[in-house]
Parts: structure tokens; sequence; C-alpha cells
């Protein structure tokens, strides 16, 4: 194991690595209770979706520690859960079935683009101001999700929106959430998320606002069953040939390729794997992302992909793939945990969104918005996403700007052939689709 991790050369050890990756795991366990309780608004099985939820994040770990060896752990990412439940399954009116074969196909494309390497060609033509703008635009987004599921904000026929009713006990229980989180992770507790869930959760349980456990069954049992969602991808494979499911494929693409990328480069220069500026074993943890699509598509959960959480595993030592492999075991472990399901409702489910959201806004601080050619398409990229309640559309509209105000500007020899593809595509979408 020392020889295959090469924990020596990397400075490392088994505890270290051990530690490693039950620190990744807590800082990242929230996604086992936001993911089902999210994705269970498409009427999927809530059970179902939080053992494919540990099943998808332990293999793609698993191979990402194995195959790749990097200290990086994935799950079922967030903001593609918000795209695969509010736009593409409520919003365009797509049974959740042929949503998840969307999923499929775009981890299939997404192992073939990886093979090829034409990835890297994709993810270059994309300007880096819209990679930015699509990331902090999907934090709003998830934001104002966690916002609406707490009754922090609520419809008005004047304002289309107003601050909800903050003497309503279960808002007053999400504002305790929220703020318990946020002075976890502003103290540094790395798993501050997951802890201000737990936090939230018993206080609701003591106010009888959560029904709490009975008896141990009510917290461990047997692994739930995969039955109301495993291969629901594959059956329903046929439905995907159509212009709608077109865009929807492209966007789980394209945030996928862009949100994988953007971990890796972050968590392997925070554990100093980078070489002369380059990912070593680049391809196989694209891969390893890839394939754990597919995975979580067959077994029943939206995309799959690498978590920036993996840097609190690296920030106490982690720095090879053991520290993944012990992450994988404990989303193994966690499987038979689902009763903790029905104390996890939507009051304390909503800071962990929020938060989320607020570390995700965070990219807009690197777009240069005093250059109004790129201005423009960022902030219709990060604005239209909550105010549409659609990522696919806030990409849309941002790629479509982006062409127009580059070529009055007389930049258009910086416009990469693709986007102008992109950009008739996006035409196209709001034609036919809209």
């Amino acid at each position: 194991m020392k020889k295959y991790f090469q924990l020596e050369e990397l400075g490392t050890n088994i505890r270290r690595e051990f530690v490693a990756g039950l620190t990744t795991f807590l800082a990242m366990a929230y996604i086992l209770f936001v993911n089902p309780n999210m994705l269970s608004e498409t009427g999927m099985d809530a059970d179902a979706v939080f053992a494919a939820t540990a099943i998808a994040a332990a293999i793609g770990t698993l191979v990402m520690g194995l195959v790749a060896k990097y200290p990086v752990a994935l799950a079922p990412g967030m903001g593609l859960n918000a795209f695969f439940t509010y736009t593409v399954v409520i919003g365009f009116g797509i049974p959740w079935e042929t949503a998840l074969a969307g999923v499929l196909a775009s981890g299939l494309i997404f192992i073939v683009l990886t093979l090829s390497g034409i990835r890297e060609k994709v993810i270059n033509a994309i300007p880096s101001s819209l990679k930015l703008a699509v990331g902090a635009g999907i934090g709003l987004f998830i934001a104002f999700i966690g916002l609406q599921n707490a009754n922090l904000v609520q419809a008005d026929p004047s304002t289309l929106l107003a601050l909800g009713d903050l003497t309503s006990p279960t808002v007053m229980l999400a504002i305790f959430g929220l703020v318990v989180s946020v002075v976890l992770l502003a103290y540094g507790v790395k798993a501050g998320i997951f802890y201000g869930m737990i936090i939230t959760a018993i206080a609701g349980m003591i106010f009888g606002l959560i029904q709490p456990p009975t008896g141990i069954n009510d917290i461990v049992s047997g692994v739930p069953s995969l039955a109301p969602t495993f291969g629901q991808a594959v059956l329903h494979f046929g439905e995907i040939f159509t212009l709608e499911m077109l865009v929807v494929i492209l966007t789980f693409l394209f945030v996928d390729f862009f949100d994988t990328a953007g971990t890796l480069v972050a968590v392997a220069s925070k554990a100093g794997i980078m070489k002369d500026n380059k990912l070593p074993r680049a391809g196989k943890a694209l891969f390893s992302d890839a394939s754990a699509t597919v995975v979580g598509a067959v077994v029943g959960t939206s995309t799959t992909t690498a978590y920036v959480e993996s840097t609190t595993g690296v920030s106490v030592g982690g720095r090879s793939g053991l520290t993944s492999v012990f992450t994988a075991l404990f989303f193994l472990l966690a499987l038979f945990f689902s009763p903790l399901l029905g104390v996890v409702t939507s009051e304390v489910t909503a800071p962990a969104l929020i938060i989320v959201g607020v570390l995700m806004v965070s990219a807009l601080k690197d777009i240069p918005w005093d250059k109004f050619e790129i201005a423009v398409p960022a902030f219709f990229t990060v604005l239209m996403m909550p105010l549409t309640y659609s990522i696919a559309t806030g990409i849309a509209i941002g790629f479509i700007f982006y062409p127009i105000t580059m070529l009055v500007k007389g930049r258009g020899k910086e416009i990469h052939p693709i986007m102008y593809g992109l950009f008739v595509i996006f035409i196209l979408y709001f034609i036919f689709l809209n």
C-alpha cells in the first residue's frame, strides 16, 4: 500500500491519509441528505436516491483514488442536481427517467471526449470569464433555492418576491441553522456545513418541529433498495434524441467540464501535486469523473463530479489516492444510515444550500468587470439563472451576448469557432423551446 500510493515520496502515512479521508467525508456528507431532498421533488424515491448518492460517491471516489491516485472525492454535484430538478424536470416538464438518461448520455460523451483529448480543446474554447460566471450564477441559484425552501423569501403579488414570515417556527429554525453554520465555518471548522445540519436537526427535535427517532431502527437500517431508480436511465435512453434534450445534455456536459477541471486544479495545487503548472495523470482523473457520472445515472442520481471540499482533507495532510479510498469507504458505511433522512427536513438542508451558494459566488472576483464586452455576457449569465429559475437559460443568454459584444468591440478574432456554434445552438434553443 505504501509503495502503490507512494506515501513516503509524498511525505505522508496511512494514519494521516485516514484522518484526511474522514475529514473530506465529513465536509461533504451533507450531499447525502441534500441530494435526496432535492431530487425527491421530481417524484424520485428519496431512499433510493440516498443509496444512489452514496454508491455513486463511493465508486467515483474509489476510482479516483486507485486509478488517478488523487486525494479528490466525488459525489453528485450541487448545481447540477438543482439543474436536474428545477430546470429539466420541473421547468421543462421532462420525466425524471428521461432526465437520468440525459445524465447517462453526458457521462458517455464525457468518457469519449476525455479519452480522445477533445475535452481540453472544448474547455479552452470557452473564455474564462464565462466559466467563472457560470459557477457564480449557479451559486446564486442554489442560494435562492435554499432561501425559498426555508421560506425566508416567498412569492408576493406586488413585488414578485418578499421576505418570509420571520416569526414562523420553521423559518426561525432555518435562520438558526444558517447562523450556526456560518459561525462554524467562520471559525474555521472544516465540516461546518455538516455539523450545522446536525445541530439544526437536534434543535428542531428539541422544540418539536422535527419528529425525533424513537429507536435504533430510526437511525440505522439495511441498505435502501435501488429498485425505484436503478436502470431507468438505460430503459429511457431512446427518449433523449430531441432538441430539448440536446440542450440539457450540453448543459450537463458544460457545467461538469469546468466544475471538475477547476476542482482538480484547486486540490492539486493545495496538495503540491501540480508539476510545471500541469496536472499529472489528468486523463485518469477526468476518466474517474466521467465513469462516476455513468454509474450514478444507472443507479439513479444526477451528475457526479469532483468536490472542492476535498481541499479540507488535503489541509490536514492528505496527499495521495489513499485519502480518497478512505473517503469512499465512509460513503459505503453511510449506506446504513438512511433512516436519518426523516430528520433532515428542508429547514435543515436550506442553510447548506445557501452557504454553498456563498462559496460558489466567490468566482465573481476574478471577472474583469471593467471591460464592458466581458461584463455584459458575464452579468446576464449570473443574473438570469436565479431570475428565470434556470441554469440553462442563464448560460444561453450569456453565450449569445458574448459574440455580439466582442464583435462590436472589434475583438472577433479572439472568439473561438466553437463559441459561434454555441451561439447558434442557443438561438435555436430560444426559438423552439421557449
